[in-house]
């Protein structure tokens, strides 16, 4: 679709669902993944000046037979599901204000509110003004991660099961099926099964709870975006997931680079979470290691497949050995 013509469509949605004359002033493209779309919006409705950022999901391509087909993905009317049952939970989600259907001509996707603030850890994590920011990043993400675990799973019936057992034979048949073995992910691999949480309980999880996922003002979390692989999991898959060194940009602490794990927990248990204990959340920070160095692998493959060429994906591709020697070190107690 031509950019005047989708910009005239997303005008008239935007009156459509927001019940009043809307006319774009501003309309910057943010990105374009693989997986979404997305849009920042200025837009006059009536005399009032609004600000929304708008993303529309790709179309999932199914592959009978592809392990890759069997990740989590929630799309469109669904993704936007999560947001607003996670607002409700008292999650700091961007309110969702519009979800598209056919009688717009737009792809599935909804339209939020713009929420500002910062993403990139490097800022975050260096600059002055974020101080207070990363001072209580850890309880705060303990409370947040909390409130997202109460979600009711019949509140959002589309979510798959994806619970530890699932996800090692998933992320282990994703591996295999590139034919490129690693001895280091088969030992993995066999340390992960040998290793699985045995009693757990089954909550909504966000999947993919981490720096460039957060919207962080100086004093803290503004916002939990990308949605997508949300879940039924683990609790403790989100915990670990946030403690993965990959996620630390450099910073010197476990929790996103700016905090503690003693923290995170503390937080967590207080706000009804539960306790946590060591054994379970290393569990999930090692397997997130083995986990982000398949979706490196995913990405290197899909470039040299020639699914996916961009520089990034390439780029991707080459980390894997980084997080194998995270796993590693991890296991060592060198962390």
């Amino acid at each position: 679709m031509e950019r005047e013509e989708f910009a005239r469509r997303l005008e008239t949605a935007l009156g459509r669902h927001l019940g009043a004359r809307a006319r774009i002033g501003r309309l910057v493209r943010l990105t374009g993944g693989a997986t979404k779309a997305t849009w920042s919006i200025d837009a006059d409705l009536g005399t009032e000046r609004r600000a929304f950022v708008a993303q529309f999901s790709v179309p999932r391509r199914v592959d009978p037979g592809n392990p890759m087909s069997d990740l989590p993905r929630v799309l469109g009317a669904d993704d936007a599901a999560c947001m607003i049952a996670a607002a409700k939970a008292g999650v700091p989600a961007p309110p969702i204000r519009a979800v598209f259907d056919t009688a717009d001509g737009l792809d599935a996707g909804y339209l939020m509110d713009r929420i500002e603030g910062e993403t990139i850890a490097r800022r975050i994590l260096r600059e002055d003004a974020y101080a207070p920011a990363r001072a209580g990043f850890a309880a705060q993400c303990g409370t947040i991660l909390a409130r997202l675990h109460t979600i009711a799973p019949a509140a959002l019936p589309f979510l798959i099961e994806s619970g530890p057992a699932e996800q090692v034979d998933l992320y282990r048949r994703i591996y295999r099926s590139f034919d490129h073995p690693v001895p280091a992910l088969e030992l993995g691999f066999r340390w992960a099964e040998d290793n699985l949480p045995r009693a757990h309980r089954t909550v909504v999880a966000h999947g993919d709870f981490r720096f460039g996922n957060l919207i962080i003002g100086p004093e803290g979390v503004r916002a939990v975006l990308d949605w997508e692989v949300c879940h039924l999991g683990d609790p403790v898959e989100d915990l670990g997931w946030l403690c993965v060194r990959t996620w630390r940009f450099g910073g010197p602490e476990p929790v996103g680079g700016m905090g503690r794990r003693e923290d995170l927990l503390e937080a967590y248990a207080r706000a009804g979470g539960g306790t946590v204990g060591p054994a379970h959340l290393r569990f999930w920070e090692a397997f997130g290691c083995l986990k982000w160095a398949v979706m490196c692998m995913m990405k290197g493959q899909a470039y040299l497949q020639g699914g996916e060429r961009s520089v990034e994906a390439l780029a991707i591709g080459r980390r894997m050995e980084e997080p194998l020697s995270d796993f590693y070190r991890l296991l060592a107690g060198e962390d």
